[in-house]
């Protein structure tokens, strides 16, 4: 059974999530340039005459990749879920009376001031405000 957070909940972690999203986007983004650079690096090199910069930018490349999966995997094991490396999505599952819900953030938000549904993703972000000033069942 995944883990449930309150919005308080949710809102209490967004320290440690922030930090850990701010290291895998920086990490991210210095792993396209080095994908970047050793593509172009390898596009002169030849079968019997490989680029020793191409082979240093891959290694480079691959040792960002661990980093950012050993990130990711820190968001996992804290109960949450990371969506996106362009606007660092990190969705928190939630519930509301009884339904399942997402609690979603993005990378530098002050809180987590949006949910969705689970199926509709980010186009379907909707206020915490208007959620909680519905009437509850009970």
């Amino acid at each position: 059974m995944p883990h449930r957070f309150t919005l308080e909940l949710a809102n209490s972690m967004l320290p440690l999530v922030s930090r850990i999203v701010r290291d895998i986007l920086h990490y991210y983004r210095e792993w396209q340039q080095t994908v970047e650079a050793f593509e172009l690096a390898t596009a002169p090199s030849r079968v019997d005459r490989p680029s020793s910069e191409a082979d240093v930018l891959q290694r480079k490349a691959q040792e960002l990749a661990r980093e950012i999966q050993g990130f990711h995997s820190e968001l996992t094991s804290l109960g949450v879920e990371f969506k996106g490396f362009e606007l660092g999505l990190v969705d928190f599952p939630g519930e509301i009376d009884g339904k399942p819900i997402l609690w979603c953030w993005k990378y530098g938000e002050p809180s987590v001031q949006y949910w969705h549904d689970v199926d509709s993703g980010y186009a379907g972000r909707q206020p915490v405000d208007a959620l909680l000033a519905l009437p509850r069942s009970s």
